[in-house]
């Protein structure tokens, strides 16, 4: 007799061992997936399956017969260095995964490919799915060269694609603004060096981003595009002041004209309408809460 986790749907996560898997494996444990983690490394308990390998790709989809996948392997640093990487891994190990995933007897009822709002470009105010794409870097240009590429794919498989803005939580690179700086308020520092104080970003927690991602793949019709974000924009001196308010400590915010972008936007937001309407109410968390959980460090 089979047991109930080999009755469980199996849900495919590439990139399980990144930041963001390790919450949409959770989420989707909790939602009661039996989970097969893909990692470049086998990290983490998953299977070491590099994207890059075509023939292994193929025959790593063939052996998981996934009922949904999530796809979140991928450079995602904007200012990785290596263009040749960036490209090679966000689109051709993507095509190469969705060649593996059309080949398969029994398709994936859901396919959830991760791509980002860095597609948008210099866009500007409130952007939604209707915003025409302008990426303005390497990255950003991998990211829609990826969603174009996938389209192709679309008469064969039942295709998501997330464009999230600037998401944080605990475990994120310090690589990235929001975890440099609650770093530097957990350390006590006397001193940060940032960018523009006054630009306000869309800034939203993981734990929500990766509900979401799980609300997605058990939607009826979510053959779209669809913006990840929470609706609502922050200052950096907005964040400071949380920062501060959280930790009570103070620290000398020196602008470093080196970190200030040419051209750069002012104020950027996303609107998640579309998301809203096809899986109902988005997790609400509050940056504050998201700060204090990462300074508290509370994983």
């Amino acid at each position: 007799m089979a047991s109930p986790s080999d009755q469980a749907p199996t849900a495919l996560l590439t990139g399980a061992e990144g930041f963001t898997g390790r919450y949409v494996r959770a989420s989707l444990e909790r939602a009661g997936y039996r989970v097969k983690a893909w990692s470049h490394a086998g990290d983490g308990g998953g299977e070491a399956v590099n994207l890059l390998d075509r023939q292994a790709t193929l025959a790593a989809a063939l052996n998981a017969r996934p009922d949904v996948v999530i796809h979140l392997a991928a450079i995602s640093f904007v200012a990785h260095g290596d263009a040749d990487e960036i490209y090679r891994v966000n689109v051709v190990g993507t095509r190469n995964l969705l060649e593996g995933l059309a080949a398969t007897e029994r398709k994936p009822r859901r396919v959830l490919l991760a791509s980002s709002a860095n597609v948008y470009g210099n866009a500007e105010g409130t952007v939604d799915e209707q915003v025409a794409p302008a990426p303005q870097n390497d990255y950003a240009v991998s990211k829609l060269a990826m969603e174009l590429m996938a389209n192709l794919w679309r008469p064969q498989l039942p295709i998501t694609v997330t464009r999230p803005f600037n998401y944080t939580g605990v475990g994120q690179s310090e690589k990235f603004l929001i975890p440099k700086i609650v770093s530097h308020f957990k350390r006590k520092a006397d001193r940060i060096e940032l960018g523009n104080l006054d630009v306000s970003r869309d800034f939203y927690d993981v734990r929500g981003v990766a509900e979401i991602y799980t609300g997605l793949i058990e939607a009826p019709a979510a053959d779209d595009v669809f913006n990840v974000c929470s609706g609502q924009e922050y200052s950096l001196r907005e964040v400071i002041a949380l920062m501060e308010s959280i930790s009570g400590h103070r620290m000398d915010v020196v602008v470093n004209p080196a970190f200030v972008r040419a051209n750069e936007v002012k104020r950027l937001r996303g609107d998640a309408g579309r998301l809203a309407r096809t899986i109902g109410p988005l997790p609400q968390i509050a940056l504050r809460d998201t700060l204090e959980w990462m300074y508290r460090n509370e994983a």
